[in-house]
């Protein structure tokens, strides 16, 4: 149990009735899991209003009630406190319930379109490669030292992430490293927060379903750098055209990375192969496992990250040199029979789409063809459908369009969608199979020796979720049998 007026540190409030120093054991936001005791924060969501629900938290026993708008009927045994901001008071609240975690180890947030959970990944291997105890929190897995936890959300809420990094400090993590999305930002889900230091990987088309647009979008990524305090580092992508933009009001220590332009960190690309990447970095020479030039900045922003960090530069380039990437970004399967390439990658975005066929481009050595599977997700942006199979196609020898996560929707209809973005030279070369392990299969089927094929859109999922229910696909898993022939 803890007393209420203890862990109101940072936190406004605008009335408080009842009793200050109430006691409660857990804060909850979902009134279906209140139990006796709780504190309830009324959080308004996308489908629903947290303060429809307080009558009913308050029946189940919440002891403390957070809201933005105070309920008609007050009951005398609970306290409420009236804030303007029911989600960041949460946020704070849970930070200074868990004892302000995030004070108490370097914390680094990376956001981005793409490229976060490369980037958070590779800092997590970096740090526990340098001898460092290091927790992770990621689209793929959250990890304290090296306890895997599996993971919902990009950016988990603002309660089990405070959990998390709670856990992080009494496992004696000095390091963490998160994905923070646009959501996350938006919600509130970081209220509370200090970083050590922010990432910005690169901003392209997404997420405009949740937004509404691409000037939101980037206002919520922006708002991250905007709330860094003046201790930390910024640390931006000047390659990418909102770069700047990401440093305009920020507080922080600014510094900028680039493979194009002179900046505090710099990159060049010297070879890049199947068998890795050869990059000069600092004027040093580096031989890496990761491929492609998206990689190229992913490691360049974490070799930044960790000079930020106060690390030896030598030390930081061995250990980058024998780090892997994230599972599902860019893993690649060898028939050595059959000499056909297989890979997979998580590229849902038009940008990372395009960004993974340039590089397979890059990698041929010859007539090699390139066969691309790929779909896009249902109740998600279906603006960029069209686009992604667009450049599928003009990228691809030979394209199948296929289900990915159609969730509520009909995934012939979403296929639809991508058909819009074909041309009439682009429909000649593309088929359309729903049946996704049906659609690898075949692809593997029309391979010929030397080809390459690519499953995109789904990468680490081990999932195939179907009008809400979930069904166990690996896209590397059937891709390996499909190449087998299994």
């Amino acid at each position: 149990m803890i007393r209420l007026d203890h862990i109101l540190t940072d936190l406004t409030v605008i009335e408080t009735i009842g009793e200050p120093k109430a006691m409660f054991k857990r804060i909850i936001f979902d009134s279906r899991k209140v139990e006796k005791g709780d504190c309830f924060v009324a959080v308004k969501g996308l489908h629903s209003d947290g303060h429809a629900f307080i009558d009913g938290a308050v029946e189940k026993g919440a002891q403390v009630v957070v809201c933005q708008t105070l309920p008609d009927a007050l009951q005398e045994s609970v306290t409420y406190l009236k804030v303007a901001d029911s989600a960041e008071a949460m946020g704070i609240l849970a930070s200074n319930f868990y004892g302000r975690p995030s004070r108490k180890l370097k914390l680094v947030g990376v956001t981005g379109t793409n490229g976060k959970t490369t980037t958070a990944t590779l800092l997590y291997k970096l740090y526990q490669s340098l001898g460092y105890k290091a927790g992770l929190l990621s689209t793929v897995e959250n990890r304290i030292g090296q306890r895997v936890y599996p993971t919902t959300f990009t950016t988990p809420d603002a309660v089990a992430l405070n959990e998390l990094l709670a856990e992080m400090v009494e496992a004696g993590c000095e390091f963490a490293f998160m994905e923070v999305s646009s959501h996350a930002v938006h919600q509130r889900r970081i209220a509370g927060l200090y970083f050590a230091g922010g990432i910005f990987t690169n901003l392209t088309h997404d997420h405009l379903d949740y937004h509404g647009s691409f000037r939101e979008y980037l206002h919520a990524k922006k708002r991250f750098f905007d709330e860094l305090p003046s201790e930390s580092f910024a640390l931006t992508n000047m390659d990418d055209r909102n770069g700047e933009v990401m440093l305009q009001n920020t507080k922080a220590k600014k510094y900028r990375y680039s493979l194009r332009v002179l900046t505090d960190f710099k990159a060049k690309i010297i070879e890049n192969s199947l068998s890795g990447l050869h990059l000069e970095i600092d004027r040093q020479e580096f031989y890496g496992r990761l491929i492609g030039e998206f990689n190229a900045y992913n490691l360049l922003a974490v070799y930044a990250t960790a000079r930020l960090l106060e690390a030896e530069p030598i030390e930081v380039l061995t250990a980058l040199s024998q780090v892997r990437s994230a599972k599902g970004r860019f893993e690649y399967i060898f028939d050595k029979h059959r000499k056909i390439t297989g890979i997979v990658d998580y590229a849902h975005t038009p940008d990372a789409l395009l960004k993974v066929l340039t590089t397979i481009r890059q990698l041929r050595k010859g007539e090699e063809r390139v066969i691309t599977v790929v779909g896009c997700g249902g109740d998600r942006d279906k603006a960029k459908r069209p686009l992604m199979a667009k450049i599928a196609c003009e990228h691809s020898d030979q394209l199948i369009l296929t289900s990915d996560n159609p969730r509520s929707e009909d995934p012939d209809v979403i296929i639809g969608d991508m058909e819009e973005g074909l041309s009439d030279a682009c429909t000649i070369k593309t088929l359309s199979i729903t049946n996704r392990r049906q659609a690898i299969r075949t692809a593997c089927r029309l391979a010929q020796t030397g080809d390459i094929v690519l499953v995109a859109g789904k990468g680490h999922e081990t999932y195939q979720e179907i009008k809400g229910v979930r069904h166990s696909f690996d896209d590397k898993v059937e891709l390996e049998n499909a190449l087998k022939g299994i």
